[in-house]
């Protein structure tokens, strides 16, 4: 169950949020939604060993989740994702997203 609730962002994330949004043919609201949902399940990186830190520096998508998530995305942009369909692109976008937003930014 949800609940529709109204706040206050920067302009910066709603400028990040659009991007990704255009990119996966996602409201900005949905893709809000789905990075507060991973806030509230993800442990924050300064609890992390320096193992898994590390480990989240080489986080990528594999070859075959990086196929599955173009061909989905295209299949998007023409309409023709059914439910199925949609929760698989759903999940590839969360577990791109997650490797975007957790990555330690690069020097």
């Amino acid at each position: 169950m949800s609940q529709q609730v109204t706040i206050q962002v920067s302009e910066h994330l709603i400028r990040q949020a659009a991007q990704v949004a255009a990119q996966t043919q996602r409201s900005v609201e949905d893709i809000l939604a789905a990075w507060l949902e991973s806030v509230t399940t993800e442990r924050p990186v300064e609890e992390l060993s320096d193992d898994e830190v590390l480990a989240l520096a080489e986080l990528h998508l594999t070859d075959e989740q990086d196929a599955s998530l173009s061909e989905l995305l295209g299949r998007n942009r023409e309409g023709t994702l059914d439910a199925d369909s949609q929760r698989g692109l759903d999940e590839m976008m969360r577990l791109y997203e997650l490797g975007l937003l957790r990555k330690p930014l690069q020097a």
